[in-house]
């Protein structure tokens, strides 16, 4: 977001091999935003364009980055002037938008878009009319007015307008029309630098000292291209960032989105593991650590297994892995001895975990998978949670009902056997990997378990669900199920209707 003091932290993150820095405009923005951060989130992007580029060139980092700036370019202009400040790179959205017919109603998080572009109402999408050519036949006016503006400066390529700032100057006549514009001092903004102005060398980002490079892949390159199995030990530090992502990488190279069967290739690994352990691996990669890990574990998982284990009994009680683990994950499994951190599962879609407490903003945006909970939750818990069922364990089960209940949530009771079913393998699973006390306790009483547990879980999702189980009663095709359901109104569904338990 562009903001003063912006061009220190992208120096900082180009410093960390960032490839590409992005600044955005205060101006712009969707429809779903609110009204407050419409209008008071940012500057314009000119201002953190300016000082991005400046402080890049002071500190001999800009020829090491991509800069890219977005909020409301509309024109070839719009797109010089941004090369001028130094941009190589320019994000359209809005532009585009209104070329495929949108009429900036601001209603994109409503399902009631009048134009038919940011709905899923069969009724309203038939009244699109956007075709992909008006798009392409916009960029390619704003390629050719910059072209026209390249060709008037004498220049034959985007790079050599890029941080031209001498080619810049404030309008003379502003004082009668604009006296509070010509009263700003702008000679900042275009101040130039002496260097390089645009990206000429990629990062080094050190990846053949990373772990998976030195120590987990070449071990297990002959497994992973045979489909054999591997297990092997090794000892981590907070320094070994990324375990486990390029082995997964190799593995889906080799054998596709399917991966391998589950546990093919194991890792046991011990000590404290730097951010983003098993990030993004895929199926047939299991990572067993003992000890802690930082932020990001399990970020993005996409079929692997992922466990923690606590090094010791006292340590269970204590936050044994960082913050936003499992953000984004879609699909695979996870058994956390012990608490995670703030933002635990934010936009889980697919992932079936369990973890003994968590910190605020528990599951957010949350839209599928299941999530188990054996102790109590931080502030802001389920927040946007549009998908997915999570059953808490809290200490005070009151308290936790009282304290974090929604218009959007349900908070039910586990009345049906199979899902009663569901639920102990997943803590059985636990127990299996971690020997987790907390779990053997539950386990050991649970026949009495639906007085322990809170059954979380969206309201529209549970109605949702169940008017496809009533539609599947009607037709046999499956997309001609889903398709009635969604267009099915209703709001409330007797109970006899309610056929199944959603979990």
């Amino acid at each position: 977001m562009s903001k003063t003091g912006v061009g220190t932290i992208a120096a900082g993150v180009a410093k960390a091999y960032a490839d590409k820095i992005v600044i955005s405009g205060y101006d712009g923005g969707t429809g779903a935003s609110p009204k407050t951060s419409i209008q008071h989130a940012g500057v314009p992007w000119e201002i953190g364009l300016a000082e991005t580029h400046q402080t890049l060139m002071m500190n001999d980092l800009r020829s090491r980055v991509k800069v890219e700036t977005d909020g409301k370019l509309l024109t070839g202009k719009d797109v010089a002037y941004a090369c001028a400040l130094g941009a190589e790179e320019f994000g359209f959205a809005t532009a585009p938008l209104v070329v495929m017919g949108c009429i900036m109603m601001r209603v994109c998080h409503k399902d009631t878009c009048p134009v038919g572009i940011a709905t899923q109402n069969q009724d309203l999408r038939a009244l699109f009319k956007g075709r992909a050519a008006h798009v392409v036949n916009f960029m390619h006016f704003v390629a050719e007015e910059l072209r026209e503006i390249l060709a008037e400066l004498g220049l034959k390529s985007v790079d050599e307008l890029v941080g031209r700032t001498d080619l810049l100057s404030r309008k003379s006549n502003l004082a009668s029309r604009r006296p509070k514009a010509a009263a700003m001092n702008v000679e900042a903004l275009l101040y130039q630098h002496e260097g390089d102005r645009f990206k000429k060398i990629e990062q080094n980002h050190h990846l053949e000292q990373g772990f998976d490079l030195t120590e987990l892949y070449p071990e297990a390159q002959t497994a992973i291209a045979q489909g054999l199995s591997f297990k092997g030990k090794y000892q981590l530090k907070n320094e070994q960032r990324d375990v486990g992502v390029i082995t997964g990488s190799m593995i889906t190279r080799a054998h596709g989105s399917a991966g391998l069967p589950e546990d093919t290739i194991f890792a046991e690994t011990t000590g404290h593991a730097g951010q983003s352990l098993s990030a993004y691996t895929p199926s047939g990669l299991t990572i067993h650590h003992t000890g802690d890990a930082n932020d990001y574990v399990g970020k993005g998982l996409s079929g692997g297994k992922v466990i923690v284990n606590a090094p010791n009994t006292q340590r269970e009680d204590e936050i044994i892995v960082g913050n936003v683990c499992f953000y984004g994950a879609s699909h695979g499994k996870a058994y956390i001895n012990g608490k995670a951190g703030e933002r635990f599962c934010i936009r889980n879609s697919g992932v079936h975990a369990v973890v003994e407490g968590i910190g605020d903003h528990g599951l957010e945006y949350m839209t599928g998978g299941r999530v188990v909970v054996l102790g109590d939750v931080g502030k802001n818990f389920g927040q946007g949670m549009s998908g997915g069922v999570s059953y808490i364990f809290p200490s005070d089960v009151a308290q936790f009902k009282q304290e974090n209940k929604l218009a959007s949530l349900d908070f039910d009771e586990i009345t049906v056997d199979a899902e009663r079913d569901v639920l102990k393998d997943m803590l059985e699973a636990h127990v299996r990997y971690t020997d987790s006390f907390k779990a053997k306790k539950i386990l050991e009483d649970f026949e009495n378990v639906a007085k322990k547990v809170v059954k979380v879980i969206p309201k529209d999702y549970k109605l949702m669900m169940q008017k496809i189980d009533l539609q599947k009663h009607q037709t046999d095709v499956l997309d001609e199920a889903l398709l009635n359901a969604f267009n099915d109104k209703r709001e409330v569904l007797a109970p006899e209707q309610q056929r199944t338990a959603v979990y």
